[in-house]
């Protein structure tokens, strides 16, 4: 790239930077257009009520569903514009209300749909619930003793007037009941004929006798019979504090890495910066562009994708210090690192979508979110490594700096034998696998289960309450579980103190909507709590069940789908194989940590176990791919020696690779909310064990398969076989430095000039 084009690209790159920007931190006009602050939040962040209803008929008819729903609409917008009604699969309805405080009062309002119909004294069905429009508890003066009375309206549908007025002039004097899910709940006797499709019933003592009456009517008017299988109730001033320490973390996270990278990769570690800023102004950008619901999770999985991102940077930098340490001039290594650092970066970006794909078919809600998120920051961490970093590379390179001294020499670094020490790390990965078996009996033993499971995979009740003091575990069992006890009517009580808080989650069996009203009272007058700060989880055990059981189903099909890719981009049976097995190792030092620390299990474990399954995958398949260059560069060396120069080749790739997430992560740890620092946690432990079995473990495995049955170590027959096997562009990317013998890329230049790309052609 020539001087002026060079300058060029740098100006229009930096013109994109601040429009970007300026565009995602302050957006445009007096709305904000295309700001990150517009970018629509999930309750976990706003605070609010959401609820997921489940039809007793298996399948229902479609019209009966969007009746409904519409229904359903007409009622959540009475408490938020922004209110959401939606289908899940055949017969659940999920409903969304962003931003309200009242929530015991909406569950209440919203109830539990039910069945209703006005019988007369011979039991005879005069009137069914979907002919009554709407009912409203209110109270009023009387207008001639001036008494107060309470009372509910009615308004019928025009089917239903005609109805009513048939029925209340064939019955007046008589009583007409109003019966809700098989129980009479009024009993009002008929004082004349009603016409005009308008009605009330009087006699209440009190507005909220008057109103719940009024509930039961208006949900039981609902086309189909519904049962609350899950609510959660979510404190605004939480969810807007995790948003606001989020923030922070995601910014003092993106500072640190770039930081990092200047001081290790000098000229190189500025481009990498430069590419990072830039994916994370699209990456907000696209969010907001296409809507996307930014979770708890979500935030999680944007801050990991930016690390993510810095790893491609760093696998090709590092190359291109590797092609300066052989000793290639500037231009050439830049244009090589790029060229033979793609293969290793797809397929590491492939498997890392395999895990996002899994996550998002088979998980709900916030989980979702984090599928969403980590799939749109995978795409565009590659086009910014592979495009952005190329463009920014080579300009630098164009307007002057050349001095190779900017971009940091690597030396020849002497191989260290893994294979051959490979007994005490093996023994090391079999202890602590062996050490999860053992933990969960122990636990088993002490509790009952043997995890920490959450309502996600038990169900039940989970009270959160701020008692504004430390609460010790002898006064929560003295104190607190009398109080909680006494208004469930079960001992089976436990208690969950979250860490850096006065806050306590207080679990219970499955409680009703009365019940866990009765709870925040008595906790408000026990303690002096602040009742509206209290927020409630509900989960039924239908739908735990099916949680646990897509933890399941989505680690082994994320597995078989890694394992069938790595098999068709390697050709290599013992490839995959070594893989998974280091993924099983991988995923049992997370589930140690689960059980060891008692730390708690539900919906984001799944996101935590095919995160892992992500970033390890891709750390070992960088390795893999540099065993396989070597195979034909290193034609006549034995597996040993090829592994053990693979593994140490790429050996600074997987400490600076891992230590860039991890300083992602960590900071998200260290400023993040309770909820926050309960994804992170896992995180960081699985980032650790990913680093570990991909040096330790994955290549002596691959060595242990590969000699197996006798098999002499020789490694010509065997390498040219695997040369003739690979695919033709993998081929034409494999180097030919020689490194285990000290031989430059400068000795053969014919065949360099085989693997550099043609001008105006993208070959990978």
């Amino acid at each position: 790239m020539k001087k002026k084009q060079s300058i060029a690209v740098l100006l229009i790159l930096a013109v994109i930077t601040v429009l970007l920007g300026f565009t995602v931190i302050q957006g445009w006009g007096d709305a904000h257009v295309g700001a990150m602050k517009n970018i629509r939040t999930g309750l976990d962040l706003s605070g609010g009520v959401s609820i997921t209803y489940e039809a007793t008929e298996a399948a229902p008819a479609q019209d009966a569903m969007n009746d409904t729903i519409w229904k359903l609409e007409q009622r959540v917008t009475n408490y938020s514009t922004e209110a959401s009604v939606y289908q899940q699969g055949l017969n659940r309805i999920n409903i969304e209300i962003p931003g309200v405080s009242n929530a015991n009062e909406i569950l209440a309002d919203l109830g539990k749909p039910g069945s209703l119909y006005f019988t007369d004294e011979s039991g005879n069905t005069v009137l069914e619930g979907t002919d009554i429009a709407d009912a409203q508890g209110v109270a009023r003066s009387n207008n001639t003793s001036g008494i107060r009375e309470y009372v509910v309206e009615l308004t019928m549908t025009s089917e239903g007037a005609d109805k009513f007025y048939e029925a209340t002039s064939a019955n007046v004097g008589k009583r007409i009941a109003i019966v809700y899910d098989g129980s009479v709940v009024s009993n009002p006797t008929v004082q004349a004929a009603i016409s005009g499709g308008k009605a009330e019933v009087n006699g209440m003592s009190s507005l909220e006798e008057a109103q719940r009456l009024a509930s039961y009517i208006r949900i039981g008017s609902l086309s189909l019979e519904l049962n609350e299988i899950y609510s959660n109730v979510v404190g605004a001033s939480l969810g807007q504090e995790a948003l606001a320490t989020s923030i922070k973390a995601g910014i003092i996270g993106i500072l640190l890495v770039i930081l990092f990278m200047i001081i290790i990769f000098r000229v190189s570690g500025i481009a990498a910066g430069w590419a990072l800023l830039l994916f994370t102004f699209m990456d907000l950008a696209l969010m907001n562009a296409f809507d996307i619901t930014l979770t708890l999770p979500g935030i999680a999985g944007l801050i990991l994708t930016i690390g993510m991102a810095v790893d491609a940077n760093v696998i090709i930098y590092t190359r291109v210090r590797e092609e300066l340490a052989l000793g290639s001039g500037l231009n050439r290594a830049i244009r090589a690192g790029f060229h033979k650092a793609f293969s290793a970066i797809f397929d590491g970006q492939i498997t890392t979508l395999i895990a996002a794909a899994v996550l998002y078919f088979l998980g709900t809600g916030s989980v979702q979110g984090f599928a969403t998120t980590l799939a749109i920051g995978t795409v565009l961490s590659l086009f910014t490594a592979l495009v952005i970093s190329r463009w920014i590379s080579y300009a630098f390179y164009g307007i002057g700096l050349r001095k190779e001294g900017m971009y940091g020499k690597t030396e020849h670094k002497k191989v260290f034998d893994f294979v051959g020490k490979r007994m005490i790390p093996m023994i090391i990965a079999l202890v602590l696998v062996v050490s999860v078996p053992v933990g969960m009996v122990i636990c088993n033993g002490q509790t009952g289960h043997i995890m920490n499971y959450s309502l996600d995979f038990v169900g039940g009740t989970a009270t959160t309450v701020d008692f504004g003091q430390e609460m010790s575990l002898e006064s929560l069992d003295n104190e607190v579980k009398p109080v909680v006890a006494e208004i469930t009517g079960n001992n089976d009580i436990q208690f969950q103190k979250i860490s850096g808080t006065t806050q306590v989650v207080i679990k219970t069996t499955e409680l009703s909507l009365d019940n866990r009203t009765a709870l925040d009272n008595a906790l408000a007058e026990k303690f002096s709590v602040d009742a509206s700060q209290i927020t409630a989880e509900n989960i039924s055990s239908i739908i735990s069940g099916e949680m646990r059981q897509n933890a399941i189903v989505a680690v082994i099909i994320a597995v078989a789908c890694m394992l069938l890719y790595i098999f068709f981009r390697f050709r290599d049976i013992r490839f995959a194989s070594s893989a998974v097995i280091a993924l099983v190792h991988d995923i049992a030092i997370v589930i140690a940590f689960y059980v060891w620390f008692r730390a708690s299990v539900g919906s984001t474990f799944i996101a935590v176990m095919l995160t892992i399954l992500g970033y390890s995958i891709n750390a070992t398949i960088v390795i893999f791919d540099r065993v396989r260059e070597n195979m034909s560069a290193m034609s006549q060396s034995s597996y040993k020696e090829i592994v053990n120069t693979s593994v140490t080749q790429t050996l600074t790739r997987s400490l600076y690779s891992n230590l860039t997430t991890l300083i992602t992560v960590t900071v998200l740890y260290i400023m993040g909310v309770p909820s926050v620092r309960a994804f992170a946690l896992p995180i960081i432990v699985g980032l650790l064990a990913g680093c570990f079995s991909s040096v330790f473990v994955t290549g002596p495995l691959w060595y242990m398969m590969k000699t197996a049955n006798g098999r002499k170590d020789k490694g010509a027959v065997q390498n040219a076989l695997a040369a003739e096997t690979a695919a033709p562009a993998e081929k034409a990317a494999a180097p030919v430095e020689k490194a285990a013998h000290g031989v430059s890329e400068k000795k053969d230049t014919s065949r360099y000039q085989s693997t550099k790309p043609k001008r105006g052609r993208n070959r990978h």
